[in-house]
């Protein structure tokens, strides 16, 4: 049997395969002890840890704790002179007419930086050397003095030569052996010192709460009987064995919704579509990502409560539209949703676990498109009084029936979905309507068709058991890493040599980690290089396929960066830059191990049941509305909209003008016969 499971800010999700046997179960999440929301999860599916031979696993325990600030307490070492590299940061201001704006807050303080005489050019030289003595001398005390878990080591230049760092640390490891050590060159091997270092300090920081966390989770895995591989989710859309990820916590920031990703990528795949809008719609937030031929963007640098972190990252954008979104009027009396949720604890007031304010959630409950009696496949019944109760005061505020407000919620936030997803296509040159909308999580499947009208989309690809494809996603991952450097070279006819060299190294040392965990079959490689114009402060990425790598030349590499070029700026490297220069100065190399895991391809077959239906106020009017569930739809045939589909898991909305049937692939997949009203 092999289990996936996701910890979301309001649920918790599991779905276990067993050959084309499938389990199901979500629960609410437990935020102060996420590991009881998983163990609650595998007792609600009846599973029994000694059957379970691959279990993958997916939580925000690193996101929180740096949210939270609750991490361990982290000493910063850095080349003197540079000692306030963390809190100067960039001169760049987000916030441009907020008159109060601060810069994040470092997760480190002050006073725990130390500042070490060491100076490597940029280069690789060495201007002023190492002592170790003295090293050994200024840490002892200072290291000493106060509780530290973790220690950060960020030298000016340890991307060109870690020589310096690795040589601290092992200083440190022999002094306080008991302490967590991250050194720059291992976590992000990359120039930028302040994002580099904002990475460094991140990655200590959060490591002895995922060590603790992994090994109390391994600790109930063992007692459990559980004797299988136990894997962790990465940011980067590729899981890692838990034991590595134990020494690399940085990576696992973003590891739900980039295994949501993974879980759509797979499943839309299996019908046949490879250019993907995925639209994961949670209790707490949205996330949404653009794939291209089969492939989601991957970004170089992401943010934590604006702190940089410079890693490989699922490129995701999210916005504060979920479930459990709390609907609120701002002082200039606007109605809003979000970003503020009511979360697990107590959830939306429909769950009746003490929540008072109203929810999309709870909107949805209001104006009928969740029917109360069969959420979740009837495990949990709501409370449609509560949610009446919660939205009565706002209701009133704006002089409307509380259906009637419901509505307008839901629509709110149908159009701040629609704007997080232009921000990440129309914005960077990509139609929308040249990709299908694959939605999950529990609300998901019920925003999509308006999202996709609004879009111009004419296809939406609802996959099976969607409330928890997150989880799926975990178990359709493979196991992935990927090694940067930085080398400025200027592009002549000497830099194809120069490449070739410098990626079949970061190649070497990504097969050298891959068979230190024992995984040397089947590994397949992606490769990129970072380019500007000769003179720029930013470079694009520019993908490279092995067969471009062996036939690099001066006059290939040109075109490989204006065809990328043309992509995020509409006209090429031609329309402003005919003449200039080039250089590359970044290289990845991303390595993949396979090991995901299809669904099978069939739901589960489903007794018929009497046809019912339901009034729904959507878009100020009220519809009749059919009632069935996704066998019925895959053993009928097309259905047409107005119509509610349940899974179990989740429930989709396909408003009028839509058409719905399963394909062989077992996707519901919706689509556009007519301009909807």
């Amino acid at each position: 049997m092999r289990v996936g499971i996701e910890v979301g800010g309001t649920f918790t999700d599991l779905i276990a395969l067993d050959g084309e046997a499938v389990r199901v179960a979500k629960v609410p999440s437990v935020p102060a002890r996420p590991e009881e929301g998983v163990f609650a999860a595998l007792t609600a599916a009846g599973i029994a840890l000694d059957k379970v031979s691959d279990l993958v696993h997916g939580s925000t325990v690193a996101t929180n704790a740096v949210l939270e600030r609750k991490g361990g307490l982290t000493a910063f070492i850095t080349t003197a002179g540079f000692r306030d590299l963390l809190f100067i940061q960039r001169q760049d201001r987000p916030r441009v007419y907020d008159l109060a704006y601060r810069k994040p807050q470092a997760v480190v303080e002050r006073r725990d930086v130390i500042e070490i005489e060491e100076r490597i050019l940029a280069d690789g030289s060495v201007a002023t050397p190492l002592d170790l003595a003295r090293v050994e001398a200024v840490l002892s005390p200072r290291l000493a003095a106060r509780p530290f878990k973790a220690v950060a080591i960020c030298f000016l230049n340890a991307y060109a030569d870690p020589r310096h760092e690795h040589a601290v640390a092992a200083v440190i490891r022999r002094l306080f052996p008991a302490l967590h050590v991250s050194c720059s060159a291992d976590i992000s091997r990359e120039f930028r010192e302040y994002e580099r270092a904002s990475t460094t300090a991140l990655s200590a920081y959060v490591q002895p709460i995922i060590d603790s966390y992994i090994g109390r989770f391994e600790e109930r895995l063992a007692r459990g009987g559980f004797r299988g591989r136990f894997s962790v989710m990465q940011s980067n859309g590729g899981r890692l064995p838990a034991s590595a990820m134990r020494e690399n916590a940085i990576s696992a920031l973003f590891s739900g919704p980039a295994a949501g990703v993974a879980g759509a990528v797979r499943q839309a795949g299996a019908s046949a579509h490879a250019n993907l809008i995925t639209f994961d719609m949670g209790g707490t937030s949205t996330d949404v990502c653009l794939v291209t031929d089969g492939r989601p963007n991957l970004a170089p640098e992401t943010a934590v409560d604006g702190l940089p972190i410079r890693t490989p990252v699922v490129d995701i954008a999210s916005v504060g539209a979920g479930g459990g979104s709390i609907v609120w009027r701002d002082a200039g009396g606007m109605l809003r949703v979000g970003p503020r949720s009511a979360g697990a604890d107590p959830g939306p007031a429909c769950y009746g676990r003490g929540g008072t304010r109203p929810t999309i959630t709870d909107a949805h409950v209001i104006r009928g498109s969740i029917p109360p009696e069969s959420f979740l496949g009837g495990r949990m019944r709501l409370d449609v009084d509560a949610a009446r109760a919660a939205f009565a005061p706002l209701a009133r505020e704006f002089a409307m029936t509380p259906e009637a407000l419901a509505d307008s919620a839901i629509r709110l936030a149908d159009a701040n979905v629609v704007r997080a997803i232009q921000l990440i296509s129309t914005e960077l040159g990509r139609d929308p309507r040249d990709y299908a909308l694959v939605p999950f999580g529990g609300a998901g499947p019920l925003h999509a068709g308006r999202i996709a009208e609004d879009l111009g989309l004419q296809t939406i690809v609802v996959p099976q058991n969607a409330g928890v494809l997150s989880a799926f996603g975990l178990l359709a991952s493979d196991f992935t890493q990927y090694e940067t450097a930085t080398r400025r070279v200027i592009v002549d006819a000497a830099a194809p040599g120069a490449m070739r060299a410098q990626l079949a190294s970061l190649r070497e040392r990504l097969a050298a980690r891959f068979a230190g965990l024992g995984m040397v079959e089947g590994l397949k490689f992606v490769y990129s290089l970072q380019m500007r114009f000769i003179g720029q402060a930013f470079e694009i990425e520019v993908p490279l396929t092995e067969a471009d790598i062996d036939t690099l030349t001066e006059e290939s590499l040109r075109e490989h960066f204006d065809r990328a070029h043309r992509l995020v700026y509409m006209d090429g490297g031609g329309a402003g830059g005919a003449g200039k220069g080039l250089e590359a100065v970044g290289y990845r190399v991303g390595a993949t191990s396979p090991a995901g895991a299809p669904l099978p391809s069939k739901p589960p077959p489903s007794a018929s049941a009497a046809p019912r239906h339901v009034e729904v106020l959507e878009n100020r009017e009220w519809r009749r509305c059919a009632v069935t569930t996704r066998p019925q739809i895959d053993a009928g045939g097309n259905a047409q909209g107005p119509l509610l589909i349940e899974d179990g898991t989740a429930t989709v909305y396909v408003p009028p003008g839509w058409r719905a049937h399963c394909d062989p692939a077992g996707n519901l997949i919706l689509k556009r016969s007519k301009e909807s009203p």
